[in-house]
Parts: structure tokens; C-alpha cells; sequence
């Protein structure tokens, strides 16, 4: 079955018409004989959002009790039943009710487009999981209901529905986003101008990177190479040199000339070892300055810099190039161009900028030269020219010049002979030692122009010319194949510590760590895709562990390249067949890989071991608690029963309320007991759903004293206090709790304060926080986090004075609801328990959207 497709309208704010585009797009699709129906839309009771629901097909809710309300959500079973050809499910970020198969409502879309249903949806930018940091920076409030940005990224359609903030500001005045009562606060806080803008620029940045995956997809699906200049992306070349800094902000101040401007630092790792005129150290510097501006370094491996830094320019569809000026000096210009000449010939399309810098023509260290055996074809063509036309020319020469002398003219040719090893190699410097000592026979040795020796001296000094040669040959072509392997392992060496340092310093949000070491093989091996591929056993199908770049390999015999690791993992490459020395390499990256795939096992195995452990231990605890501390309340009620239920003792009425009392006291604290246990179940399986809500706190904290004497209590919480963020039943629970426990420590005749206060901090969301303080013995420094472990009693606590669950129960429900709570000393001695919960700020209310005037209705006069 073919997996349906995904339409997603992406919203910067409440109120730019992401259901009302949703609600058009579906009576078009109807209009064209589509089977379109509403899985979930909440319009609101507002006119024009229920006037375009009326005319489309809705599948009806389903109902759920929750707290002994009724709640309605989208019924996924009805829908894959009567499976219509797309489904309508609005607000993609939204938290299920507790009892709906699936936590988020993003969960049952996956489920509708696994069978086969195409699905348009809606979502604001702040509900993206990775965007959760920024929001919060720009508006004050964490938003607590998000969709993970992978499943918004597969989405096959995304379309931004934008508004600039003065007209939606407009639209709010106007009363169509809002209720006409939270109009003047929605404006003056969520709504300012300076938050729309941000959240505006957010959201058309989010949407241009995703654009950028479609074009780059596009690009290579037709095999276009040239630049298309869509957003500014500037690469800058890093050789390791002290100039790199100035480079990379450089580029940094050209990308923030434009909005959505992107650094890509790159170094060259040659295997003929031009990295080793780098500094590993600066390179690592480097690294964190262009990460620390927001850009991304690459590392990769070429023999042609220019070459390879074009083709990973042109790869990534860069506008710019930055350079720095050669640090050549003017001699040095003998042995080639360089690569900032290379790159800005051959750039093309690309703009090159050449930035100068104080280590400019001072020298690089040594002579860029190396002594390879793998001289590449330029090279090699040139020791062959030297080798061969040398001599001849030489002689030429020579024969112009009268009076140096045999031994002269054969030192002449012995440096021509060594000339030629250094530039061409073993091959080319043979042949000029064999040219060269005949060119000496004809032209320079008794009798001349002729091949033959009359002098026995001559013979043996030719001879020993070329021997001399070959012999020299020989020695300058072993030094380059040893510098060739010595080059070769520092570059080996300096990309597995490049990418030690990636793996060290974890993932960015949202990718594994293996993710991460593929996408460095990629780039480091210049491919298109890597994948790690496992199985069960020898004869069993592979499967991707994990995958980097596009359409990942499947198989093994999908891919141009790969290394098996043992008989069930093997990493597969494709985009080009490497030669035979980088599978070396290669073999590291590999077995790196499967280090970190069993590590991920490995800690999977830990987690639920420690799961099943701290299972395990509140098992143990809770069977001591039901042996004794719940026995204890129930000992009473039994005794206090058979006393009542006795024939043979007429009780008096103050007898019987006594007992009647103590009954009712046992079975309330094993109510209270048993209530701490249920929600400590809850707490530790997860099932603990907060319903938030606005709630003032001096409404929720009487009710929070009915199991302690009122005049044990001192309250201070004024009427004044902004409202909070809570669960009321929550919220109360805790309460309770923490004013028992501080009752139960306190002095006779000392009451408990209960005190509230706002906190209004500079930079940071408004908070209020609640003190529970006592006068009773304290607790140590060490033991205060402890304190809030299960089944921990502190102390001489009496045992049946209940299980060590209250400050814990307290601590777990306050923190799923967004707050904290934490122990303090109390001045002159005590403890108390402060509680922090969030203020309410309406930027942080999910509002619902009213949608946008439709073409045919005019707006309202401003």
C-alpha cells in the first residue's frame, strides 16, 4: 500500500489563516471530485471558520471522561474506516487527551498516512521541537506542546501562510482572532510587534531551509552542476594557516549582510600531505569560531585543493568563495599558481574573494613540493619532457659553451637526472640518466659525434654517470614513496581526530551520533550517501541502522563502496568507487561506526535495566509499606470495630463517637496512603498528564489544608497574585502534601506559613512562588535532595506515619506541570519548601486562530 501524502500550513503566529487555507484547499479538492473529510477541525463557534466546516464531510469525535469531564478528540479508528482520500486534522502539535491510543495527535497522523490517506494539516513555528530555545528567547514562555521537526521535513507539501505583523495586528484589533476581553493584553504581549517580526523572520528562514533540501534534491535528480544562486552561502577555504580566523569572519560579515546567509568552512585534507602545513591545533580552533557564528565545518579529502574546494562549492550550491592571500613568498610562484589563481579561474559563476591578511607572502614554513609517486598527470608529464628532451637540449647547449670540461658537463647532467626524479619520478629520471650519458658519449667524449669511447677513463666515467643516476633516481623515489606514506598517515591521522573531535562533542538536537559520524564519511570520501547496514544473521535481509545524505543504500550491492564489519554490519557508500588506500581509512570509519551502534545498544540496555531496577526497588518498598504501614491504619479500624461489634459492653455515647472517630482517622490516612502509592504508580510510568489551565492560587491552597487542624496554618497568599499555569487537582495534591509534612515536623504551637509571592526577573518569564515554611528540626545540606526520593522517611519519623511517598508525589506532579520545588533552610531554624510555577503570560496561550476574511467579504473599516 502506498503511503499517503502530507500538506502541512506552516503559521508564524496565531491568526494568519492556517485553517482558513486549510478549510479553501479542501473545498477546492472537493470541488474536483476529491473524497475529502474532517477529521479534526476546531472552528470555535466562529461564523466564518463553521461556514466553510458546513459544506465539507466530518468524521464524528470521540468522547473521553477525564477527571469527570468530557473531552473530544479525533477518532482515528473511524477514519481509517470510512478511509476517505484526505483528511483534515488541524493543529498537528496537539497533546491527545489521556486514554487516546497515541500521546500526540501528530502519532495518529502517521497512522492515517501509513494507510494510505493523504493528510492536510496545520502547525505555528513555535510548536517546532528545535525551535523551542529560540521562542522562548524571543517571546519569554516555552512552549510545552511540540512536533518533532522530522516529521514536519517529511511532509511532501509545505506551504507558509505569512502576514506581515501590522496587518495581524489589524486583524486582532478588529476582533477576529480573540475575544473582544483579551484583545488590549494579547496585544501588549504576545502580539507586540517586535515578537511577530522575530517569529515572522523564523518562520520564513525555516521555510527557505526546507525549499533549499528540495532544490538541492532537484539539482541532483537532473544532474545540474551550475550554481543557482537562490541564498547567499559562502564557503571558505581553510588550509590550518594563522589566517583562518580572519577568513571565517570575514565570511561571517558577508553572510549577515543579506537574511539567511550561511558560513561553510572547509579545509582540503590532501593525501599528498599538503594538510601537514596546516596546524592541527589552529584547524581545531578554527572549527569552534565558525561553529560558535553558526556555521559548519568540512573536512575533505582531495589531491587537487582547487579542485575539491570547488566541487564541494559547487555541491552545496555556494554563491561565494573567501580565500586568503597566498602566504607564498614571490620565489615560490615557480612551482604553480596556487590555489586561490586556481579557484578564481575556474569558479565560474561562483564570486571569489581574495582577503588579505598580516601572514600574507611571509612564508608558509617549507616548500610546498611534495615528493609523492602519485604526481598526477601534469607532473609526470613534465619529468618525462625533462627526462628525455633535457638532454639534448642540454647538449645543445653545451656544445655552444666551449672549455668546462667532461667532469663539468657530466655534473650538469646529473643534476638535469636529478631534476627529473623530483618532478616526474623513478621512471622519467632513468630515462634521463640513459639519454643523458649518451648525449655525453656523442657530443662531449674523445672521439666526438660519434658513439664510440677511445679512452678507457671516458668509459668508466660514463658508466659511473649512470650509475650515479639511476642510483640517485632510485634514492629520490624511495624518500618520496616514504614521504607519500608519511603524508598519507598524518592525513589519516588529522580527519579520524577531526572526527574523534565531532563524535566527543555530541550530536547537534535531533541527530545520533552515528548519524553524525556518517555524514562525516560522506563528506570526508566526497560521497552522496553512507548507510550502516545490520542484520540478524548471515542469510537474514539487511536493514539501515542509520543513514546520512540522499536515498541512503539499502544493500550492500546498492552502493560503489563497502566495508563489511564481520558478518552482520557493513557500511555501504555510493557516489564513487574509491582506490584501494583510502579503504584503510575507510576500515577505521567502519568499526568507529560499529563501536557506536553497540554503545547505543548498549545504553538502550542500561536505561531499561535501570527502569526495571528502580522498578525492582519501589516493588521491595512498596511490600514493606504494605506490611506495616498500612497494616497500622488498618489495625485500628479492626480494633475499633470488634470493640463496637462486642455484646458484652454497653458503650456510651462518647465511647462510641470516640471509636466512630478513630475509625474514621484510620481509614482516612489509609486513604491518604494509598492515594500517595496510586499517584507515585503514576508518576513512575509516565501516565501523568497535566490538564493546564489559568487558575488563581489563593482559590486552589484552602482547599489544600483539609487534612491539617486550620489553626495549625498561617496563610499569606494575597488575592492580588497574577494567575498561574497548573492543574488544580495537581496542584492541590502537592499542596497537601507539603503542608502535612511541614505540620507533622512543626513545633506544638508554632503554625506553618504558607506565603505567595510574584517574581517579575529581567529577561525571564514572571513566576510566582509559594513558601511552605516550618519551625521544626531542619535537614542537613546533604540529605535535602533525598528527602524527595521515594520511600524515604528523614529522621526519627514514627513508623506508621506513612511511606516516605508525600515530598516525593509533591515534587513529581509540581514538575509536570512546568515548575519546580526545592528545600531551604528556614532563617532560625526549620525547613521550607519552596514551590515555583509559571505566570501566566498570554503569549504563552494557545489561543484558537480565527481564520482570514474570505476574497468575497470586505473588511471591516480600520
Amino acid at each position: 500500500m502506498a503511503r499517503g501524502r502530507l500538506r502541512i500550513y506552516l503559521g508564524a503566529a496565531p491568526g494568519v489563516g492556517k485553517t482558513y487555507a486549510m478549510l479553501a484547499e479542501a473545498h477546492r479538492r472537493l470541488d474536483r471530485g476529491t473524497d475529502v473529510v474532517v477529521g479534526f477541525v476546531e472552528h470555535h463557534n466562529r461564523r466564518l471558520t463553521a461556514e466553510l466546516i458546513d459544506g465539507l464531510e466530518s468524521v464524528p469525535r470521540r468522547e473521553l471522561i477525564h477527571r469527570g469531564a468530557v473531552f473530544t478528540e479525533m477518532d482515528v479508528d473511524a477514519i481509517l474506516a470510512r478511509k476517505p482520500a484526505v483528511a483534515l486534522v488541524d493543529e498537528l502539535a496537539h497533546t491527545n487527551i489521556p486514554g487516546c491510543r497515541n500521546t500526540k495527535r501528530w502519532q495518529d497522523v502517521e497512522e492515517l498516512l501509513s494507510a494510505g490517506i493523504d493528510v492536510v494539516s496545520t502547525v505555528n513555528i513555535q510548536h517546532l521541537e528545535s525551535l523551542g530555545d529560540v521562542v522562548e528567547g524571543i517571546t519569554g514562555v516555552r512552549q510545552r506542546e511540540t512536533v518533532p521537526d522530522a516529521v514536519v521535513r517529511r511532509a511532501d507539501q509545505i506551504e507558509l501562510v505569512d502576514m506581515s505583523p501590522q496587518a495581524l495586528r489589524r486583524r486582532l484589533a478588529h476582533g477576529n482572532v480573540y475575544a473582544p476581553e483579551k484583545i488590549d493584553a494579547a496585544c501588549a504581549n504576545y502580539f507586540r510587534l517586535g515578537n511577530l517580526t522575530a517569529l515572522r523572520e523564523l518562520a520564513l528562514l525555516w521555510t527557505a531551509d526546507r525549499v533549499d533540501e528540495y532544490l538541492q534534491r532537484y539539482r541532483e535528480e537532473q544532474g545540474i552542476e551550475s550554481t543557482w544562486q537562490a541564498r547567499e552561502r559562502i564557503v571558505v577555504g581553510l588550509t590550518g594557516g594563522p589566517e583562518g580566523a580572519t577568513l571565517i569572519r570575514r565570511a561571517a560579515r558577508i553572510a549577515a549582510r543579506g537574511s539567511g546567509g550561511e558560513v561553510l568552512a572547509v579545509h582540503i585534507s590532501r593525501s599528498d600531505g599538503l594538510a601537514g602545513s596546516g596546524s592541527p591545533q589552529a584547524l581545531i580552533e578554527q572549527r569552534a569560531l565558525v561553529e560558535s557564528l553558526g556555521g559548519s565545518f568540512h573536512t575533505v579529502l582531495g589531491d587537487d585543493p582547487a579542485a575539491a574546494l570547488l566541487d564541494f562549492a559547487r555541491g552545496v550550491n555556494a554563491t561565494q568563495i573567501v580565500l586568503g592571500s597566498s602566504r607564498r613568498r614571490a620565489w615560490q610562484y615557480i612551482y604553480g599558481p596556487g590555489v586561490s589563481a586556481t579557484v578564481t579561474r575556474d569558479s565560474g559563476d561562483i564570486d571569489v574573494h581574495i582577503v588579505t591578511h598580516e601572514h600574507a607572502a611571509k612564508g608558509r614554513g617549507r616548500i610546498p613540493i611534495r615528493r609523492v609517486t602519485d604526481l598526477g598527470r601534469t607532473r609526470t608529464v613534465a619529468g618525462w619532457l625533462i627526462g628525455v628532451a633535457g638532454p639534448p637540449l642540454l647538449a645543445v647547449f653545451l656544445t655552444q659553451v666551449h672549455g668546462l670540461g667532461l667532469s663539468t658537463d657530466m655534473l650538469l647532467f646529473l643534476s638535469l637526472t636529478v631534476g627529473a626524479a623530483l618532478i616526474g619520478g623513478l621512471f622519467p629520471a632513468i630515462a634521463s640518466a640513459l639519454v643523458g650519458s649518451t648525449a655525453l658519449n656523442y657530443y662531449f667524449t674523445p672521439p666526438v659525434h660519434t658513439f664510440n669511447i677511445s679512452e678507457p677513463e671516458n668509459i668508466l666515467a660514463v658508466g659511473i654517470f649512470t650509475a650515479v643516476g639511476i642510483a640517485v633516481a632510485s634514492v629520490v623515489d624511495l624518500a618520496a614513496r616514504r614521504t607519500h606514506q608519511a603524508a598519507r598517515s598524518q592525513a589519516e591521522a588529522q580527519t579520524l581526530s577531526a572526527l574523534a573531535g565531532t563524535v566527543l562533542r555530541g550530536a547537534p538536537s535531533g541527530d545520533s551520533l552515528l548519524t553524525v559520524l556518517l555524514d562525516q564519511v560522506r563528506e570526508t570520501f566526497q560521497q552522496d550517501s553512507a548507510a550502516l547496514l545490520e542484520r540478524a544473521g548471515e542469510h537474514a535481509p539487511w536493514r539501515v541502522a542509520a543513514s546520512a545524505g540522499l536515498r541512503p543504500p539499502e544493500r550492500p550491492e546498492d552502493g560503489d563502496v563497502d566495508v563489511p564489519v564481520g558478518t552482520e554490519l557493513a557500511l555501504v557508500l555510493c557516489g564513487r568507487v574509491l582506490p584501494a588506500e583510502d579503504r584503510r581509512l575507510l576500515g577505521a570509519f567502519a568499526a568507529q561506526a560499529a563501536v557506536l551502534l553497540e554503545r547505543r545498544r548498549l545504553a538502550g540496555e542500561a536505561a531499561a535495566a535501570r527502569r526495571e531496577a528502580e522498578g525492582n526497588r519501589i516493588r521491595t518498598a512498596l511490600l514493606a509499606a504494605v506490611s506495616h504501614d498500612l497494616r497500622t491504619p488498618l489495625a485500628g479500624i479492626k480494633a475499633a470495630v470488634s470493640s463496637l461489634r462486642t455484646e458484652d459492653v454497653e458503650w456510651d455515647e462518647a465511647d462510641e463517637a470516640e471509636l466512630l472517630a478513630g475509625i474514621e482517622a484510620g481509614a482516612d490516612r489509609l486513604d491518604h496512603l494509598i492515594n500517595n502509592l496510586l499517584d507515585m504508580s503514576r508518576l513512575q510510568t509516565g501516565t501523568v498528564t497535566p490538564l493546564i489551565h489559568e487558575i488563581d492560587l489563593d482559590e486552589v491552597v484552602p482547599f489544600a489544608l483539609g487534612g491539617v487542624p486550620l489553626e495549625a496554618v498561617k496563610l499569606d497568599v494575597p488575592e492580588t497574585l497574577p494567575m498561574i499555569h497548573a492543574d488544580a487537582g495537581l496542584l492541590e495534591r502537592s499542596l497537601a502534601n507539603l503542608i502535612e509534612n511541614a505540620v507533622k515536623y512543626s513545633p506544638d504551637g508554632v503554625k506553618v506559613l504558607v506565603k505567595a509571592d510574584a517574581l517579575h526577573p529581567p529577561g525571564a518569564p514572571g513566576r510566582v512562588e509559594l513558601r511552605v515554611v516550618d519551625r521544626g528540626p531542619g535537614v542537613p545540606e546533604a540529605a535535602k535532595e533525598r528527602i524527595f526520593a521515594p520511600f524515604q522517611r528523614y529522621g526519627d519519623a514514627p513508623r506508621g506515619a506513612g511511606v516516605g511517598l508525600g515530598l516525593a508525589v509533591a515534587r513529581g506532579f509540581v514538575e509536570a506541570m512546568g515548575g519546580t520545588v526545592a528545600a531551604e533552610d528556614t532563617p532560625g531554624g526549620g525547613l521550607t519548601m519552596v514551590v515555583t510555577l509559571p505566570a501566566v503570560d498570554l503569549s504563552d496561550v494557545n489561543f484558537p486562530e480565527q481564520p482570514p476574511l474570505p476574497p468575497n467579504r470586505k473588511a471591516e473599516p480600520e
